[in-house]
């Protein structure tokens, strides 16, 4: 894709103010389910704006390339974070879908009670709010075309466990490319189960009839042999109008021990030829070497998400029952690189 700001160089000493062409600027939502709740648009220059929501784990909320929405968002959208929401299926409360939900840091999967506690749906991190460390602005006239944000974000109690999630969003101007460096860290003292999972929902119109859902490996569908969707001879990779058997909680999940390159790196995406559109998320099969596509396809509620994983969606107690839950140890920290690209163009993988 071409680099928009390096190709055109028209700006060079005609703008006083970086935001001109793009930059971070943070407010404050005042109305509403969200009101109080603080967020960051970040702008990359290129057609490609986000909203980083920081009070909900910096999770990116709106996204948009050019006139096209990128993401799906929910009938609640934003809301203020709950840090009582993990029990049951109350995370589903205040799931405001977006661009990206983080699901974890300790579980991923459905609510679960066993003697090591009580765990609800995709776990709490998403409804904790992040202590902004760091902010930089782009500097066009100095050469200094990037920007990010950076902020931790604290899953802990006294006596543990106690992990923190350091994350910077970046992007550079000119590019339409979105990166996120999470670094996780146990700060207790003893080992703390981990589990992660990076929730990406997209809507229309990059998701519509006809968008191609890209993705390659072995797959294992979440509801078995009563899969509707995620069966043999069925094409589960072309989204589908609208169903009637997804009113409601409709909807089906498959689990994917995906493919990566010889680079070691798995790519997933979507890409609408109508509209010449497409998203490519790539990331580390080594960091996450699990993925899973939930597709819910009801009539107002028309969503695929693309889910990079730790583990499959199995929960905390049926991982560490076969031996796959993840333990960091005391002082230890584990880091995790993706990258979402939007091209202006159809694609294939």
């Amino acid at each position: 894709m071409k680099d928009t700001v390096e190709v055109n160089q028209g700006w060079r000493d005609k703008i006083s103010n970086h935001a001109q062409i793009g930059g971070i600027e943070t407010s404050v939502l005042d109305n509403g389910a969200g009101r109080g709740t603080r967020i960051a648009w970040i702008n990359t220059g290129t057609g490609l704006r986000f909203k980083v929501v920081i009070d909900r784990a910096m999770d990116i909320a709106d996204a948009f390339y050019n006139e096209h929405s990128l993401a799906w968002l929910s009938h609640g959208g934003i809301t203020s974070p709950q840090p009582f929401s993990d029990h049951g299926i109350n995370w589903l409360k205040t799931f405001g879908g977006g661009l990206l939900t983080t699901c974890g840091l300790s579980h991923v999967g459905g609510p679960e009670s066993d003697e090591f506690g009580e765990r609800g749906l995709h776990g709490q991190i998403s409804n904790t709010p992040a202590e902004i460390i760091s902010i930089i602005q782009p500097d066009p006239r100095t050469g200094n075309l990037e920007m990010s944000i950076t902020g931790i974000i604290r899953e802990t109690k006294p006596f543990g466990p106690s992990l923190e999630l350091k994350r910077t969003i970046s992007v550079t101007l000119g590019k339409a490319v979105i990166h996120i460096h999470d670094e996780v860290v146990n700060k207790g003292n003893t080992p703390a189960p981990h589990m992660l999972l990076y929730h990406f929902n997209f809507g229309w119109p990059l998701a519509d009839e006809g968008t191609d859902i890209l993705w390659k490996g072995k797959w294992y569908p979440n509801s078995g042999e009563n899969a509707k969707i995620f069966r043999e001879g069925n094409d589960f990779k072309k989204c589908p109008a609208p169903l009637d058997d997804h009113l409601g909680g409709g909807e089906e999940v498959v689990v994917v021990d995906i493919e990566a390159d010889n680079a070691g790196q798995s790519i997933c995406g979507l890409s609408n030829p109508k509209i010449g559109l497409a998203a490519l998320l790539k990331f580390k099969k080594e960091q996450l070497p699990w993925f899973a596509n939930w597709q819910h396809w009801g009539k107002g509620e028309y969503v695929t998400g693309l889910e990079p994983t730790t583990n499959p969606l199995i929960g905390q107690a049926k991982a560490r029952e076969n031996g796959s839950l993840i333990f960091i140890k005391p002082g230890e920290t584990r880091y995790y690189d993706l990258e979402l690209e939007v091209l202006n163009s159809a694609v294939t993988i």
